[in-house]
């Protein structure tokens, strides 16, 4: 079928909303919530209605909760919400002029206003392709993979020190593998936190019997005579066993198609504040939308988080309805490895002084993020009541003493009142 044939049997939603994560979701609902009255169409390129994502590095992979759990809402919500869910259409061509997309499967729909929630998929090596045992983590069909794979392994290598792999590492360790870490830069989680966390978790993941190596280069992923990985050969010759590898490293923004039509996408799709791209009619949201943060010191960042989903979600919403001016929520996010949780509060960006509250050895500190001497972001390791402080203190944008900062005994809500404006 070609276009013009398509065209004229295009299904039509006023807001159309092509992906089913956390920020279409919270879409789809808020415009509903808001009292939007028109048609509603979710586009979800996979084949599970829409459910949650974190759970599949940490709970899900444990065998503790089930497919059915991470469900969003059950399937008769969207039936009585009147939003069409329509599975297994990945978008492959935008025609902005029309108002249509037309996706893989020949089918076209038109839409009046295009919300973008699309995501990214796993950043893939150059290495390892048709291997058996080779995985990455970012859909459900992916956790699958591994949780069948986990059942016999005994070596796992997770190539990438970020927070998919180590997550994955820590409970696949607890599942009795021989877990090893190989990280390319020379901290593990370098590009989102300081070196004090980072060294942290190294530390946490060595304790729990984990070979974590940094500043190592992976040349080649080995494989036997039928097909399966055998190791990982490192650029020194060393190759470490494996019969399951995971790769984290990174995403990429599932973006193509907005950038082929004309839209202008950087390190995603760019988008103003309220998720509005350079096409009045079409909004991005989640993890594929970059945009200037309140937080961000002016710069136009990609956040890959279920918060920022559901904050940039809202604002979609709301742009969408014409509602009021909203405050921006201060970006925060979490990270579960053993028995450690961390919490981490506003964004680090272009730091210039931390301070440490508490003792790291003990497993229970918090490190302070500071710019010109303004509290801009916290990482809270298992201090869950500086956390829930912290909200308060980071959008407060105050000054505060660093020695009054690094004293403990002093509640982050009191240094809020104490601060130095």
């Amino acid at each position: 079928m070609d276009h013009a044939d398509s065209a004229a049997s295009a299904a039509y939603a006023d807001v159309l909303i092509v992906g089913g994560g956390q920020a279409g979701t919270q879409v789809a609902v808020g415009l509903r919530s808001a009292g939007f009255e028109g048609s509603i169409r979710i586009l979800e390129a996979g084949g599970h209605f829409p459910y949650e994502r974190p759970p599949l590095t940490k709970a899900y992979l444990r065998g503790e909760r089930e497919a059915e759990d991470l469900l969003f809402r059950a399937e008769a919500f969207w039936q009585e919400s009147a939003i069409s869910i329509e599975l297994g259409q990945s978008v492959v061509e935008i025609d902005r002029a029309a108002h249509q997309v037309h996706c893989g499967t020949d089918r076209t729909f038109g839409y009046g206003r295009l919300v973008w929630t699309a995501g990214g998929s796993a950043r893939r090596l150059p290495l390892g392709t048709g291997i058996d045992g080779v995985l990455s983590v970012r859909t459900l069909d992916d956790a699958d993979l591994l949780r069948a794979h986990s059942a016999d392994i005994h070596d796992v290598v997770v190539i990438g020190g970020g927070f998919i792999g180590l997550e994955a590492a820590a409970v696949l360790r607890e599942k009795g593998a021989r877990v090893t870490i190989l990280e390319a830069l020379d901290r593990l989680l370098a590009r989102v936190t300081s070196p004090p966390v980072s060294e942290y978790f190294a530390s946490l993941h060595r304790f729990h019997g984990s070979d974590v190596r940094t500043g190592v280069v992976v040349e080649e992923i080995t494989s036997d005579g039928d097909g399966a990985v055998t190791g990982v050969r490192l650029a020194d010759g060393e190759v470490v066993p494996a019969d399951l590898v995971l790769v984290g490293i990174g995403l990429v923004p599932n973006i193509e198609p907005l950038r082929a039509s004309g839209i202008i996408c950087s390190n995603g799709v760019d988008t103003d504040a309220d998720g509005r791209t350079s096409d009045p009619d079409v909004f991005a949201a989640g993890d594929c939308a970059n945009r200037v943060n309140a937080y961000s010191n002016g710069r136009q960042v990609r956040l890959e988080s279920v918060p920022n989903a559901v904050e940039v979600g809202k604002g979609v919403a709301e742009a969408i309805t014409g509602g009021g001016e909203r405050t921006e929520a201060a970006p925060w996010f979490w990270s579960h490895q053993f028995d450690t949780k961390l919490q981490t509060v506003g964004l680090f960006n272009d730091y210039d002084d931390f301070v440490v509250r508490g003792d790291v050895e003990s497993g229970s500190f918090t490190v302070a993020y500071l710019r010109e001497g303004v509290v801009i972001a916290l990482d809270c390791i298992n201090s869950t009541r500086d956390f829930a402080q912290g909200k308060s203190l980071v959008p407060a944008r105050r000054t505060v003493a660093v020695d009054l900062l690094a004293d403990t005994s002093i509640g982050l809500k009191d240094l809020a009142g104490a601060a130095r404006t």
